[in-house]
Parts: C-alpha cells; structure tokens; sequence
C-alpha cells in the first residue's frame, strides 16, 4: 500500500496506538477523581498538554503565569472543526460590543466557511478575500478590508489543498495595528509539524517541528492530532494569554472552565505521544516530506504531458511556498475522480480534494474555483499528500501507474 491521503487523515503511530490501548484498558480514571487513579489520569493530562505546548514553540517563558498559564492555553477539543467554530464564534460573542464585521479567504476549510456563513445568517458581515492563481491572499487586500468594526480575522496557515504557506504572524501585526479590537484565528491543521508560522520550518523556537507562535500575535491557533499520526476525534485550540472569549459547553468545569465534560482521556494520551514523536523526529519528517513532494513533480512533469501544478511549485516553509506534505496535480483531459479509483485498484491512495467536503453538493474544489483555474484543471484535479514515512521508491511506483493511466483515459477519451 502507498498512501498520499496524510492531509484527509495520517495512520496513527505504532507508539501512539499503544498508549491509547494503555490508557483504555488500565490508566482509565476520571481526571476529576481525588483517588489514586484519577490523580495518575490527571497528570497524563498535565503531560500531554506539556508535550503539545512544546509542538507550537512556545515555553513557560512566554507567560506570566508560568506553567500553569502555558497549559491554560491549550483547550482540547474534538478535532480541528470544532477548534474553529470555536474560535469564530467566541471571537463574535466577545467583540459584539465593537463591531460586527468578520474577515476570512475564499480558500479556507468548510470549517471556517460555514461558520462564517452562519455568522451572516446571524446578521454579522463577513468579507471573503480572493486570492491569487497560485491561492495566496494579498496583503493589499487584507488591509483594504479592515475597518474600526472589524471583530474577528481567520486566515488559515497551509491550505488543505494546494499547499499554499499564509503569511499569518503578518497578517496577525497588521489587524492589531489596523483593527486594535479585533482577534486573528489561524486554522494551523495543515502547518501542525511542517512549517512555523512565523515563517520557515523553525520559527522564534529554532526546532524544525514548532508551529513557531513564540513572539507572534496571533490569538487564536486551530490544531489537530489526526494530521499528525495522533488518534482522530481530538484537537486543540490554542488560546493566546490575555484573549478572553466565552464558554459553548457548561457543566463540571473542566479545561478551566472552557470546555465541560469528562476528558477524551484516550485522545489525549494519543494525542500527547503523536506530539512527542514530531519533537524526536518532526525536523527528519519535514526533509523526507519535501524530498519527496519535489521529486514527485519533477517525475511526473517528466514523464506525462499536458499536466499543471496547482498552487506554489516551489516547497519550502516561507510564505508564497507550498508545505512539504502537499502536491496538486491537474491531469487534462483526464477526471481526477477516475484516476483516484484507478490507483486505488493497485493500492495507492489520493484524494481530489478536501475530505471534509466531499460530500458536498457542489462538484469541483471550491479552493481550485476561488484560485480561477479552468474547469477543465478543476476536473483534473489530484491531490498527493504525503508524511514522512513516504519514500522516493513509492514514488517511482505512482509515476509509473499515473502514466499508464493517464495515457489510457486518455486514449478512450480521443485526446
């Protein structure tokens, strides 16, 4: 099996699937709890929540309060969606004194979009910015957008489908110079554990694997721990010291007070030990990921005609860059949907997409749309995502089986 789907989702780690088993069968009391083992579930928690704040760069350092105050920033969630609701409407509730007007791209993850869209429905203003061929967001555009009512900004660091690196902790400066009372949320899902950012792949941390927030502005940070080997069904929402937005879910107080409800104390185990990997080897797994995205595009540019890279061709961890773990491949004259079907017969897997919305009654990558690519690049469309367990001689196979089945679609289709 070849699978270059790790941006839908990433096979759990070994390590990972034996904590959680660990932490089900035996370490299986409530954090709440004053006994013996709700005290050990407790500090499991503290742990995991430990190991994550490294993952974005940041130390007790950074906080007046300390350690407490850093494991304070970090909510757990359910996963990414719910990390970016989150963050919209908390942003709504608490700036709804000072405006009402929201700021997001046309390129973000239906996470973002259909909450912003529910915003409107609720009679805030939300403004979409286009962007370039390539996806990228000018910045002219952002700054001509912003406005004394402006509340809330959500950019997303990576885009999920072609790669594209946001320039976020400046997007982030220019909202708080332009629009003082507003917040800056980043869907940061896609840049967890391959670019910082504050730019590159080290941000202010120096460590290849951060997410770099030490010495940004940015408020509010979406992450999740199945894009990175952790179990899925957990996530967190990073909460920058001094932002105050409101609760959505009432009850025992947990998560300081955030976010009631027992812990998924399986989640977080698994989603501490998937943190702690990417510390050991999150640098190696970001150069394995760009060897191979890169000689991918080159292979296949190479070997079949008539193809186009969607997004940045270039990879790399600044902005205008595309993440080493995406690659977005028009085949014309072919359907991307057909090809993704006929590479799964040789167990080689891809996408055409973004998973979340592929249920979605609109046909055709509203990313791919918003960057006005033809419809028939749009049908073409194939994304590679990759981890950093690919390897150069998978990549060699994939070349080979795209080539053939390429040429044959084409051949029936009279190309």
């Amino acid at each position: 099996m070849i699978y270059l789907d790790n941006s839908s989702t990433t096979k759990p780690l070994p390590r990972v699937a034996a904590s959680c088993a660990k932490a089900l069968a035996d370490d299986f009391g409530n954090p709440s709890s004053l006994h013996r083992l709700g005290l050990a579930a407790e500090k499991a928690l503290k742990g995991a929540k430990s190991s994550i704040s490294a993952t974005f760069g940041l130390s007790s350092g950074n906080f007046a309060g300390g350690e407490l105050s850093m494991l304070k920033s970090l909510v757990f969630t359910s996963g990414g969606t719910e990390s970016d609701n989150t963050a919209l409407f908390g942003m709504a509730e608490a700036g709804r004194r000072y405006g009402n007007r929201f700021i997001t791209t046309a390129v973000e993850h239906p996470a973002v979009l259909e909450a912003a869209k529910e915003l409107e429905r609720r009679g805030y203003r939300v403004t979409v910015l286009p962007v370039t061929e390539e996806g990228a967001v000018r910045r002219e555009d952002l700054e001509a957008a912003l406005t004394d009512d402006t509340i809330g900004v959500s950019v997303m660091a990576v885009n999920n489908e072609t790669g594209t690196v946001y320039p976020v902790a400046e997007f982030a400066a220019l909202v708080h110079a332009k629009a003082p009372r507003a917040l800056f949320h980043t869907d940061a899902v896609q840049a967890y554990g391959k670019v910082a950012l504050s730019g590159g792949t080290g941000g202010a941390s120096g460590a290849a694997y951060a997410l770099g927030l030490a010495g940004t502005e940015i408020d509010l940070v979406s992450v999740s721990a199945h894009k990175i080997h952790g179990p899925k069904g957990i996530g967190g929402l990073y909460v920058r010291e001094g932002v105050r937005i409101p609760s959505f879910v009432f009850g025992g107080g947990q998560e300081s007070g955030f976010r009631s409800g027992t812990e998924n104390m399986v989640g977080i185990v698994g989603f501490g030990e998937a943190a702690r990997e990417l510390t050991e080897r999150g640098a190696e797994k970001i150069r394995r990921m760009a060897e191979v995205r890169n000689y991918l595009r080159d292979g296949l540019l190479a070997e079949i005609p008539d193809i186009a890279v969607n997004g940045p061709f270039e990879t790399g961890g600044e902005p205008g860059l595309a993440a080493p773990s995406v690659l977005n491949v028009s085949f014309l004259g072919c359907r991307g949907e057909v090809l993704l079907h006929t590479l799964e017969q040789k167990e080689i897997y891809v996408s055409t997409g973004s998973a979340c919305s592929s249920n979605s009654k609109n046909r055709g990558s509203h990313v791919l749309r918003a960057c006005g690519l033809s419809p028939e690049r749009i049908e073409g469309a194939v994304r590679f995502s990759f981890c950093g367990e690919n390897t150069v001689e998978e990549m060699n196979i994939v070349i080979a089986e795209l080539k053939r089945a390429v040429a044959l679609m084409r051949k029936l289709t009279h190309r």
